[in-house]
């Protein structure tokens, strides 16, 4: 529910993009939360780690993001002959997702004292 109204949002604001604006802002809102989620845990430790890394790493934000939809668009942009457009999302989806992990990491490092 979440993905899909990002995505309703993301049509909204940039109806003209050009390329999949809701799996782009998933995606890179994703590694935005993981990387809080990750700083998250390292500060709460406990027994229960595993369990909540599961839960909400693998299970919510990788229902939130979405590498197979990531792909296909990718794969259609090809096909239309829009490489440059294709690779400027390919790439710019990872750099950015990568990126939006370590601003999270780092501030949620910040928040909670954790050492780098």
């Amino acid at each position: 529910m979440a993905r899909y109204g990002l995505g309703l949002a993301a049509g909204r604001l940039a109806p003209n993009a050009g390329w999949p604006v809701g799996t782009f802002a998933a995606n890179v809102a994703g590694g935005l939360l993981m990387g809080l989620l990750v700083g998250w845990l390292a500060f709460r430790g406990g027994a229960q780690q595993e369990m909540v890394r599961l839960f909400a790493a693998v299970g919510v934000l990788g229902g939130f993001t979405t590498f197979s939809s990531y792909s296909l668009e990718a794969v259609q942009m090809i096909e239309r002959r829009q490489i440059g457009l294709a690779a400027a999302y390919v790439i710019g989806s990872v750099v950015l997702a990568i990126a939006a992990l370590f601003v999270g990491l780092m501030v949620a490092r910040r928040a909670f004292g954790v050492p780098a």
